[in-house]
């Protein structure tokens, strides 16, 4: 078993917890003991931001990135940082796991290419393009007149900027009509990296049946978020209900469109997974239903590394 995890909130509480916890053991859901017992070959860790007024999200950003890049560097013989495909082969060669940087909310580049660009040369390599809050680059889905505001000219330049850089876009929190900006103007896979399917789970942060078919024909990937409220309506998320997901993503993307992207230590966890050291369960479960080993492979991992090849 090996896995690549495409979204978890880890940096956020190793920033706002002041040196209180370090990322190689502490009561969060991600750290590196957890993911060594999962066999990790690369976590995407992202910078997320809550925008608030009267508060820079790139210098909240910035500090939450030193923050990280301090604990990676006090683990380095564990983990290194990932900026390309090579480098999560490298680090595998050596015997360690890797960092792949993100950012969630692209109000954190503040309206300008040049500060896009600055992450890029600082080692960020995926952005959710929004999270909760309308943006310089677009609209979220968590209004309802939003979702039909798609991206606005500045997120179009993003979409390109990030092509041409070799950036993950990451359609996750995107407003539908911004989903579908990204598809048509994206020259490169593109992802949602923390996102279900809306006909099981009527979510808005969900992706519908035409978009998950949309996002395979782009050859993007769907990351399973763990998140109860995206699993189920009961409040609290069971394995059961993370396979319902991927059998349907599965019947209408096909098995390639499938990743996995926990968004743990974002909210408390209220899934029968955890934490990111019991992806064994997972493994197991979608053995016991039918699964080979070569599409559980594409769901852990492969079909994110394509992404990743196709991208960095």
């Amino acid at each position: 078993m090996k896995l690549i995890d495409m979204h978890c909130d880890t940096p956020m509480k190793l920033y706002q917890d002041q040196g209180v916890s370090g990322l190689r053991e502490n009561n969060y859901c991600v750290d590196l003991s957890k993911l060594k017992k999962s066999n990790c070959l690369a976590q995407f860790f992202a910078l997320f931001i809550y925008m608030k007024p009267q508060v820079s999200p790139r210098a909240i950003a910035l500090s939450m990135l030193q923050k990280l890049n301090s604990e990676l560097e006090i683990n380095s013989e564990l983990i290194s940082t990932a900026t390309s495909y090579e480098d999560i082969l490298k680090n595998e060669s050596e015997g360690k796991m890797s960092a792949v940087i993100t950012i969630e909310e692209g109000g954190a580049i503040e309206g300008s290419l040049h500060n896009l660009r600055d992450f890029y040369n600082r080692g960020v390599r995926l952005m959710t393009l929004t999270w909760n809050f309308e943006n310089e680059i677009g609209y979220p889905h968590a209004k309802e007149e939003y979702r039909t505001m798609g991206l606005k000219p500045f997120g179009f330049e993003v979409i390109e900027e990030m092509n041409r850089l070799g950036m993950i876009i990451d359609v996750s929190h995107l407003s539908d009509a911004g989903f579908y900006d990204v598809a048509s103007h994206s020259k490169k896979p593109f992802v949602a990296s923390h996102s279900n399917a809306r006909t099981i789970t009527p979510h808005s942060r969900n992706l519908s049946d035409p978009m998950i078919k949309l996002l395979a024909e782009n050859g993007g990937v769907i990351g399973i978020n763990y998140v109860d409220s995206f699993l189920s309506n009961i409040g609290f998320g069971t394995l059961a209900d993370i396979v319902t997901h991927i059998k349907h993503i599965e019947k209408i993307g096909g098995i390639d469109v499938l990743a996995l992207g926990s968004d743990f230590d974002g909210t408390p966890p209220k899934c029968e997974l955890q934490h990111i050291g019991e992806m064994e369960l997972l493994y197991d479960k979608l053995q016991n239903c039918g699964f080979s080993e070569d599409k559980i492979d594409k769901i852990f991992y492969k079909n994110a590394l394509r992404v990743v090849k196709a991208n960095l």
